[in-house]
């Protein structure tokens, strides 16, 4: 139960007491007294309420034996006398100190008629005959005592920060029960700390809206970041979405806003629509995008798989010729073709491999034993070629051109009787062959560089020019020695040099054609 809740509990019961009371100060005399039988007025030795509880009203004593219970119907017909008549129940005895401070507020007369001074300015607050002044007096500042309770626990409500609901009712409710009168004590005081009070619940209103608020503004940007996030994974290009990833992500999202949604702060009906609908037209795209990806998707997966299950019907037709070299070429061409063509689901692309791997691996199986085969009967031409390959090794190196070139005829003319060798050894064999060939042409291309009459012609010229240089360069030496001109000796010497230098290449080329 909250303190609100409490307050307004002990209210009504302090109100029903009173409505009780005065139910039976209505069953009195015309005058307002109470019949002073002793058996309508039992004896009570309670004490009063500790401050700050809520301090019940006497009720009536028993009915004697001799007279019947009054029914209720009597009670309510019953006019009532004065501004309130104290019930004949026993009253509680206030402590001195209770009293004292009571009795600088009211007064009570003979006839237990209690008047309460506000502002120098005496009311009469209700009467309460046949009891002594003192518990008169007490019963009515009891009442006040019980006003004080209320306020007091509105004053510890409002310094622990507990939730402002109703307070400002319970305010009001005690201003009203204050203007009536019907109790003694320092109504102003009361009064003013009311004042105070109610200033303090408006500032702690004022704190709790700011509050409410902060945390309604982190709400709403906590859920416009679940917006905004749904809205960037729905404008990925669908083409390059990563779609397991996303449509999780999208899901962790929805669970998100149903959990801010049912546990989360209210945001305003405005808000929250206005961000719903953003989130499900964010969703309502994706999900379009996504079924529109895998139809497609599906589509060119059937194309795929037709095009390569052509490539497959090609790979098994080929698998069972003999016409190896056509075969691998047409293998060759088919595996280029598959390359080329798009991708199926990787489960189908998987599957449609392995039928394609298994028709090239018939055919390369079989051509694999076709030439294991052949290459047993190639074994004895494989003997006779590496003997002549010895034999061509030894024409190196060439000493004797013309006779090296017909002893390489006769090696090739037996080369070529001997027939073809094992695939395994084709390439060495003929690597070794082709190393002596190599050489001989090399040797006949510098033989016709040596004997060719162009380069001789040449080579005559240049000479003749170079020696014509040289003899210039001589007298201009001479001449600047005889002038004494170290720079155009300088100049002259590594000319000559040079020319000489050249001389002397172009008289060994010379002698090596001649």
């Amino acid at each position: 139960m909250t303190d609100s809740q409490k307050s307004d509990e002990t209210l009504s019961a302090a109100a029903a007491n009173e409505t009780e009371a005065e139910a039976a100060a209505a069953d009195g005399t015309a005058d307002g007294t109470i019949p002073a039988d002793p058996a309508d007025q039992p004896a009570d030795n309670s004490t009063p309420a500790p401050a700050g509880a809520a301090v019940p009203v006497p009720a009536p004593g028993p009915v004697p034996a001799n007279r019947p219970a009054p029914s209720p119907a009597a009670f309510a017909a019953r006019p009532k006398v004065g501004p309130s008549v104290a019930s004949p129940a026993p009253a509680t005895v206030s402590s001195a100190a209770s009293l004292a401070e009571a009795a600088r507020w009211g007064r009570v007369e003979g006839d237990g008629q209690v008047f309460l001074t506000v502002d120098g300015a005496e009311h009469p607050v209700g009467q309460y005959p046949g009891v002594s002044d003192d518990e008169a007096l007490g019963y009515f500042a009891r009442k006040y005592d019980d006003v004080l309770a209320q306020i007091v626990l509105l004053e510890q409500r409002i310094s622990s920060k507990a939730p402002t609901t109703d307070m400002q009712k319970t305010v009001t409710h005690l201003r009203e029960q204050l203007a009536e009168r019907n109790m003694v004590g320092d109504l102003r005081t009361a009064e003013a700390r009311l004042d105070t009070v109610s200033t303090q619940i408006r500032d702690l209103e004022k704190a709790e809206k700011a509050e409410h608020d902060a945390v309604r503004a982190a709400e709403l940007a906590a859920r416009e970041a679940i917006v905004a996030e749904a809205e960037e994974i729905a404008g990925h290009d669908p083409a390059q979405i990563q779609w397991k990833t996303s449509s999780a992500r999208m899901n962790e999202l929805f669970e998100s806003w149903k959990t801010a949604q049912k546990s989360g702060v209210r945001l305003g009906r405005s808000n929250e629509d206005t961000l719903w609908k953003r989130f499900r037209a964010a969703r309502t795209v994706f999900d379009r995008h996504r079924r529109a990806y895998f139809s497609q998707l599906d589509s060119n997966n059937s194309a795929a798989k037709a095009a390569k299950e052509k490539l497959i019907a090609e790979a098994e037709s080929l698998s069972i010729s003999t016409d190896w070299g056509f075969a691998a070429g047409e293998y060759r061409r088919l595996m280029d073709d598959w390359k080329a063509s798009p991708r199926a689901s990787r489960k189908d692309d998987d599957a449609l491999w392995a039928r394609f791997r298994a028709a090239q691996d018939v055919f390369f199986t079989n051509r694999q034993a076709a030439n294991d085969e052949i290459d047993q009967e190639y074994g004895a031409n494989l003997t006779v070629k590496e003997a002549l390959l010895a034999e061509a090794n030894e024409l190196l190196p060439i000493k004797d051109l013309a006779a090296t070139k017909k002893a390489l005829q006769s090696i090739r003319d037996r080369w070529e009787e001997a027939g073809k060798v094992p695939r395994a050894d084709m390439g060495r064999i003929e690597a070794g062959l082709r190393k002596v060939e190599d050489a001989v042409r090399h040797a006949e291309e510098e033989n016709w560089k040596r004997s060719n009459p162009e380069t001789k012609a040449r080579t005559n010229s240049a000479l003749t020019q170079l020696e014509s240089a040289i003899a210039g360069l001589k007298e201009d030496l001479a001449t600047a020695e005889k002038a004494g001109d170290q720079r155009r000796i300088k100049a002259a010497q590594e000319a000559l040099e040079a020319r000489q230098a050249w001389l002397e290449q172009l008289e060994k080329s010379a002698s090596e054609l001649a």
